[in-house]
């Protein structure tokens, strides 16, 4: 493991926030004085001990899933902020965490190009980018009632769910070979005439595909409907469009014209889970939130966060991170924080033109070009899908052997090459394929490693 800064920052910080409540009587915590600090050590060892049986998701070589190490400033931030344990609700429960997320979330809204200040949108943290998608949805349906909710095939699975959770109808758009959304096939759906919300994935968690934001929206002109942008997972590359290629630019150009944006900062965002955000266009959308409390809102005149949330507790830690996170790496294009994502969208774009350059001896790229955002996916060569599907699984061990952590997707077999099968060429069905989420700055320096463990795992399955 890299050598850890949280400690040193930690120690130092909490001397600050110990001087900020000195004039306070000092006393024995209960339950530290209950039980000795060798016995906590060697609870804690065994945790350690425990935790230990994990990929190692904060290594360049793991280029697995979408796990990325949080900041050393968002951990620190966190564990601070823990001492004190804030409850962002209630202004009460969480005063200065409270102002610490409306200042965090307002930042966010900046990157997309909303305006600054009160009154010109409405956004707050949530748990998690799920509960952040619920949320727009559950506007949606209120502004909305009794209309349909869309979103491609490659949209997250969670919009299908959480759609049922709120009694909204549900329907899946066909997506092109590039994996996007099918503007033909959304203008079909729209032609019925229920629609109220079109979902947009800026980033799909398969394969980072970014839906035509702009196209969607020029439909809109026509139709009517909300149009309400999935930026979990890609959200965060607004700020590098210079690195994208022009479809994907046009959209993430577009998203000031959005009605609601949700974005993951324990993705990208180098945020601990769990921190997800949730922002309205519309400022007025929060009547649908108001609700009366006997006991919560009295300690302040001021915006208390529950006032506009559907859930009540939440970790005013995650808050206190994110603001430190954004004050020492701000969310401004050419900034420090830009570059780490520039640094991943490179090693992928590395990555997938070696796979083109193997000439079909290991791989096969997807027919489309190269990748949108950090995301790659391959598929092995072989004369049938179902092979490829089984050679994939045993590269998928051998690279882990070899401690390079991948993925697995299933993914269209039209995206590659037309496979025989019994001798006939058949490009339906689905096949499994790596996949290799390069979301590290560290992952383009690590390329060179990555590729020789990858091709030598090829070489041990397949053979040279």
């Amino acid at each position: 493991m890299p050598r850890d800064l949280v400690p040193g920052l930690l120690a130092r910080a909490t001397e600050v926030l110990e001087a900020e409540f000195g004039a306070l009587p000092a006393f024995e915590a209960a339950l530290e004085s209950a039980v000795d600090s060798a016995a906590m050590t060697r609870v804690l060892d065994a945790t350690a001990q425990r935790l230990g049986d994990n990929y190692p998701y904060f290594h360049p070589l793991y280029a697995g899933q979408m796990l990325k190490p949080p900041h050393p400033v968002a951990r620190t931030a966190y564990a601070l902020a823990m001492t004190i344990n804030p409850n962002n609700h209630a202004r009460d429960g969480g005063r200065a965490s409270s102002q610490m997320e409306i200042e965090a979330v307002d930042g966010i809204a900046r990157m997309f190009g909303w305006a600054e200040g009160a009154g010109s949108y409405l956004g707050h943290l949530t748990s998690s980018g799920t509960l952040a998608n619920l949320e727009a949805l559950w506007i949606a349906g209120q502004l909305a009632p009794g209309k349909r909710v869309v979103g491609s095939e490659q949209a997250h699975y969670t919009h299908r769910r959480i759609s049922a959770v709120l009694k909204l109808e549900y329907a899946a758009i066909a997506i092109d070979d590039s994996g996007r959304m099918n503007m033909n096939a959304l203008e079909t759906e729209l032609q019925k005439g229920d629609v109220g919300t079109v979902v947009v994935t800026l980033g799909t968690t398969a394969t980072g595909a970014v839906d035509p934001l702009h196209e969607v929206l020029a439909l809109k002109q026509r139709y009517g409907f909300r149009v309400h942008v999935d930026g979990a997972y890609g959200g965060y590359f607004r700020l590098i469009p210079e690195a994208l290629a022009e479809p994907a630019r046009q959209a993430y150009s577009a998203i000031i014209e959005a009605d609601s944006i949700v974005i993951d900062p324990h993705k990208h965002g180098l945020q601990p889970y769990g921190c997800g955000c949730v922002l309205f266009h519309d400022p007025g959308v929060g009547r649908f939130y108001k609700h009366d409390s006997p006991y919560t809102y009295f300690t302040s005149k001021e915006l208390h966060l529950g006032e506009i949330s559907l859930e009540c507790s939440r970790a005013g830690a995650a808050a206190v991170a994110l603001w430190a996170t954004q004050r020492l790496l701000p969310l401004t294009p050419g900034g420090e924080f830009a570059r780490g994502l520039a640094y991943g969208r490179a090693a992928a774009l590395e990555l997938d033109r070696r796979l083109r350059l193997d000439g079909g001896r290991y791989f096969q790229a997807p027919a489309a070009g190269a990748p949108e955002l950090d995301i790659v996916v391959w598929k092995v060569n072989a004369e049938a899908p179902g092979r490829a599907s089984e050679l994939a699984q045993k590269i998928f061990a051998a690279c882990a052997a070899r401690d390079l952590h991948l993925a697995l997707v299933e993914l269209p077999l039209r995206w590659f090459e037309p496979q025989k099968v019994n001798g006939i060429k058949d490009s339906t069905g689905t096949v499994t394929c790596l996949r290799s989420v390069l979301m590290k700055p560290e992952h383009e320096a690590w390329l060179d490693r990555i590729w020789q463990r990858l091709t030598a795992a090829c070489a041990e399955v397949i053979g040279e």
